[in-house]
């Protein structure tokens, strides 16, 4: 059998709008957090080219 979860919608329309906030609080946040991975991401690519670009420095100056 299907459990149906009664929906309230209720009469007055200002009860939805501390439930509005939180979702553009959170979805503030969600957009905070993605930008700092990214910000992260990005500086942790450049440390990894550099560090493979001097790999291969020395792997070349070893050959030679």
């Amino acid at each position: 059998m299907l459990n149906i979860i009664p929906m309230y919608f209720p009469e007055d329309k200002t009860e939805y709008i501390p439930a509005f906030i939180q979702l553009v609080l959170v979805v503030i946040v969600a957009g905070l957090v993605v930008f700092f991975f990214k910000k992260i991401s990005k500086k942790q690519e450049a440390k990894a080219k550099e560090l493979e670009e001097r790999l291969k420095e020395e792997q070349k100056n070893q050959h030679s």
